[in-house]
């Protein structure tokens, strides 16, 4: 397969053309040729005139390439190797919504055939691939696994908005069903990760390493974010804290703030789904994910009792918000904790005005039923802002800026510390 692929004798296929999928595309298309596959035919469309959807990717990354954009079965069908990278999000009682990963399955158990290889990139938990994906293949293509096609899995590890660790940069991970599988696997993968391969002992091993990354981040985050409101009780602020403590050589540098994105905030609830499953509880999981599924409301919280002490008349008080996607400098608004924060903030019946300079207002509309606020339609007297996304552009506010758009005793609330030690006027106030 892997000779064949060199060769152009035989087609790759990414399935699912978004953060993750395109950018693994037009990295192979390099080299091989490739079939980039997405049901959503406007995306197609878009990506046929050199034009990433998700605003990651510029024109120039498409030159060069040798790619079909298709959302056709039947270009498909031309392709003997897949790679799926597809969401798998969860549904809003944070239970794994796998219907996006099984209907790549299904599309790709309609083409599949002898011989074929199938590597799976969308993060689940451990045994998913195997349990709930090679099934559905298995039952659409009339194929049986592993005598007539092979398998692999190599988690994502795409970080949107950053241009230092690119897929040709970072060790990937892979696996397969059996030697020969893994072999080929990791071969397909060195052609475009300079970085090289880890080849795991198995597609179970694979998952969990992925799932474990981001589970790790929850759980420290969520412990600096209780900090955080400990230290606030006591007027210390976390920053400092950390910045001390930082000097420490195995101190870990996590900070408190706004746990969104589509992998820190969801991948925790494959692993204690599947721990359920089984039969345990994974209580610091969840004790973490609670803590930082909470940290919106309480920011919002903080900063009613803030305005309340500064003798504002909250139903009649109006807050910007600074910043709706998920983290600084994206345009993802995917599981944004902003929301959260305007949401708590509209049950106090405070009239909340929202900036972004990368977030798309209809797209803000469809998800989370709130529009940015034009330019030109901030106003002068707000009774509090909110920064709650560090976007570069923000970083050079003074606080001359901020008393410019602010009423008498307002209300600075900086999530991330951007302008700690810089406000000398404005009550401020800081995770």
């Amino acid at each position: 397969m892997y000779d064949k692929l060199l060769r152009k004798e035989a087609t790759l296929a990414v399935i699912g053309l978004g953060y993750v999928g395109l950018p693994i595309a037009l990295e192979f298309a390099k080299q091989l040729k490739v079939i980039g596959f997405d049901i959503n035919a406007g995306r197609v469309a878009q990506m046929k005139q050199g034009i990433d959807p998700s605003g990651e990717l510029e024109k120039k990354d498409f030159e060069g390439c040798d790619i079909t954009f298709t959302d056709s079965l039947e270009v498909l069908r031309q392709a003997q190797f897949y790679i799926v990278a597809v969401p798998t999000p969860i549904d809003e009682h944070a239970q794994p919504d796998l219907k996006p990963l099984l209907g790549a399955s299904s599309s790709v158990g309609k083409v599949l055939k002898k011989g074929d290889y199938v590597v799976f990139e969308s993060t689940v938990y451990p045994g998913c691939t195997e349990e709930d994906c090679i099934p559905v293949m298995e039952k659409l293509s009339g194929l049986k696994f592993p005598n007539d096609f092979k398998v692999g899995y190599s988690p994502e590890r795409i970080n949107p908005g950053d241009k230092e660790h690119t897929l040709r940069r970072i060790v990937k991970v892979v696996s397969g069903n059996d030697e020969e599988a893994l072999e080929t696997v990791a071969k397909v993968y060195e052609l475009v990760v300079d970085a090289g391969v880890h080849r795991a002992s198995s597609i179970r091993v694979a998952e969990a390493a992925k799932i474990i990354e981001n589970t790790q981040r929850d759980v420290n985050i969520a412990l600096m974010n209780e900090l955080s409101m400990i230290f606030d009780r006591m007027s210390i602020n976390t920053y400092e804290v950390l910045e001390a403590a930082g000097t420490k050589w195995n101190f870990l540098k996590f900070s408190p703030g706004l746990v969104g994105g589509h992998c820190i905030g969801v991948d925790p609830y494959y692993l204690t789904y599947k721990a359920k499953e089984l039969g345990y509880d994974a209580k610091v999981i969840l004790s973490g994910r609670t803590t930082n599924d909470n940290m919106g409301a309480y920011i919002a919280r903080k900063t009613v009792q803030m305005m309340i002490k500064k003798g504002k008349d909250v139903a009649r008080s109006r807050v910007l918000v600074m910043g709706a996607t998920f983290k600084e400098n994206v345009e993802d608004i995917r599981n944004s904790k902003v929301a959260d924060v305007i949401q708590e903030l509209k049950n106090f019946s405070v009239n909340v005005d929202i900036i972004d300079p990368h977030a798309d207002s209809d797209e803000l509309h469809h998800e989370y039923g709130f529009r940015l606020t034009p330019n030109d339609d901030v106003r002068t007297d707000y009774d509090a802002v909110i920064v709650a996304v560090s976007h570069l552009p923000y970083a050079a506010k003074d606080e001359a800026y901020f008393q410019s758009i602010t009423s008498e005793n307002a209300v600075l609330v900086d999530i991330k510390g951007l302008y700690r030690g810089k406000m000398k006027e404005l009550q401020y106030w800081s995770l």
